[in-house]
């Protein structure tokens, strides 16, 4: 029996385990809303802007491993997944995009609405393709799910035009293929169980490619046999619970910070899932004179001053070498799979002459400096107080969804994530604009769980009108709006430069009556002592939450830039 294209494209999707399409359909969508209307497995969460769909795609894929699917129309809306899909892309999160286009075999609308979105897209997926015939839907719906998910994850893309759409198949869809992924070689593994037994201090820095669910598992194993200190990059957080004794924090400035100590006592760094798209947690040098000089320079990044310093690199794919990054050795496989291998080596060589004195006497710094100011009463409230406040009411598991902003560099540092995925950062594009479509698709993934999106008024404000989508689906989270009345991190960027204060100041709505206009709950923080009474109601009860919390960025300068910067170069 033939099936119409649009038939043919949703049920290729059920037969992949397509849960949600988040989006916007069009009027070059309506065969294919006409037969996901009849899916009885695939919803539709319809949104009201293609950005916050693409955002929500996105971070569902983070989080489960599987494609996210969004949908928008042609022209326009598909124009507005572009951020969405370079958000994707950079992060390593598994994304498919579905756009409409007019007839490809016959239109009489000239080039009304219609760009090359094809092209459009290339640069910043994994894949993308028009469809030109109903017979290659089960192929490239297959195919572009497949690329996907497969590491490094990222976004795809198909374009479906009306036509298509319309047209007859015999075909049906393609089951999908078991995959396991290749696993490293024992040589490669041999030669980096030697270089760690002979190593003075080791330590393992934990990237992005690592935060994959059985890579923590892995990890945590491998830190409880051996002993070994570990530090995380902002997209490592939580893949091993941080309050561990052997964290030493996480690389959320750039330079000079306890952590960068830690990494400079290491005579062997195991870099694992080290993605470049990320800002560096240390930089390597040839051991020139030129190096030197950049090492001691107070406005350096993060240096690795010994050229004797070696590293080993294990990753899903080869190391992208570039001036600051050569490692000595790569491990190239299922990252927790080289883990375990390393480990069970390891294990049979008794124990080792490692000293990791120096790294323990940072922690010691780097874990007071964080305590500090976690009880200052002053109002707007100061960014290390809130930042405790909210790790003292959220469980375990609950879930923080950061947009982008200065204090996402407070939660970076001083915010102990307990499992993976629990502290959503984005140090990849680092768009604004995410915080509340990211904590949207993360009860979608986990209803059970605490979710809060924790934004910037600015970042909020890109995409506040998802605030109707989440109370029209009846979903319980809550929206915490760091209010500053300022586009925050540019104007610390800019003082930092010596220029002007000018130009990033703006008013803001009334947000406890703009999330009420909604139908959401509104609340405003007066005090600094009644936050976390506020946050315990938001987060108990039912419904779509949101908090007007004034805050504080002045001691941004001395805090992030000096003070502890002074006291990391004493140790």
């Amino acid at each position: 029996m033939k099936l119409k294209g649009s038939d043919l494209f949703v049920k290729a999707l059920e037969n992949e385990g397509v849960e949600y399409i988040f989006g916007i359909p069009g009027e070059e969508n309506l065969d294919f809303l006409d037969s996901l209307s009849r899916s009885k497995s695939i919803r539709l969460i319809l949104t009201r802007h293609e950005q916050g769909a693409g955002f929500m795609a996105a971070v569902y894929g983070r989080l489960t491993g599987k494609a996210g699917v969004c949908i928008s129309t042609l022209g326009p809306g598909a124009t507005n997944f572009t951020t969405s899909a370079a958000y994707a892309q950079l992060g390593g999160m598994p994304m498919l995009m579905i756009t409409g286009q007019k007839p490809v075999k016959s239109s009489k609308q000239g080039r009304f609405q219609i760009l090359d979105v094809v092209e459009m897209m290339k640069p910043i997926t994994k894949y993308a393709i028009q469809l030109v015939a109903a017979d290659n839907i089960p192929s490239r719906v297959r195919e572009a799910l497949r690329i996907a998910e497969q590491e490094k994850p990222g976004a795809t893309h198909l374009e479906l035009p009306e036509d298509i759409a319309d047209e007859s198949s015999d075909e049906r869809p393609i089951k999908p293929s078991s995959v396991r992924r290749p696993v490293a070689e024992f040589k490669s593994i041999s030669m980096a169980v030697k270089k760690i037994a002979q190593a003075k201090s080791p330590i393992i820095v934990i990237g992005a490619g690592a935060n994959r669910k059985l890579t923590s598992n892995m990890l945590t194993d491998f830190v409880n046999e051996t002993g070994i200190p570990f530090v995380s990059t902002q997209l490592g957080k939580g893949v091993i619970d941080e309050r561990h004794p052997l964290f030493m924090g996480c690389a959320a400035l750039s330079s000079g910070d306890f952590v960068h100590r830690a990494i400079e006592a290491a005579d062997l760094i195991i870099n694992i899932g080290h993605d470049v798209i990320e800002k560096p947690p240390f930089f390597m040098t040839h051991g020139t004179a030129r190096d030197q000089e950049i090492s001691h320079s107070s406005e350096a990044e993060p240096v690795l001053v010994s050229k004797s310093t070696q590293v080993i690199h294990v990753s899903f794919s080869p190391a992208e070498v570039d001036p600051v990054y050569f490692p000595q050795l790569e491990i190239i496989g299922d990252i927790a799979n080289a883990v375990w291998q390393i480990k069970t080596e390891l294990s049979k060589k008794g124990n080792f002459g490692w000293d990791f004195s120096r790294m323990m006497e940072v922690k010691k710094h780097h874990d007071k400096n964080i305590a500090e100011g976690n009880d200052d009463p002053r109002f707007p409230i100061y960014p290390q107080r809130l930042v405790s406040d909210i790790r003292r009411v959220m469980p375990e598991d609950g879930m923080i969804c950061l947009d982008n902003g200065v204090y996402k560099i407070w939660f970076a540092r001083n915010y102990p994530a307990y499992q993976s995925n629990t502290c959503l950062l984005d140090n990849a594009l680092a768009t604004m604009g995410a915080g509340l479509p990211s904590a949207m698709a993360s009860y979608l993934v986990y209803p059970d769980r605490k979710i809060m999106a924790i934004c910037g008024d600015g970042g909020f404000m890109m995409n506040s009108q998802e605030l109707e989508t989440a109370v029209r689906l009846q979903m319980n989270i809550t929206c915490l709006i760091l209010n500053d009345s300022s586009y925050g991190m540019i104007r610390w960027k800019q003082a930092n430069m010596g220029f002007e204060d000018w130009g990033l100041e703006y008013g803001n709505p009334d947000f406890v009556k703009y999330a009420e206009s909604y139908g959401a709950n509104g609340h405003r923080i007066n005090s600094s002592e009644t936050l976390i009474a506020t946050l315990e109601t938001c987060l108990n009860s039912p419904g779509v939450h949101l908090i007007d919390c004034p805050v504080d960025y002045s001691e941004n300068d001395e805090l992030l830039n000096k003070r502890i910067k002074e006291q990391s170069a004493k140790i």
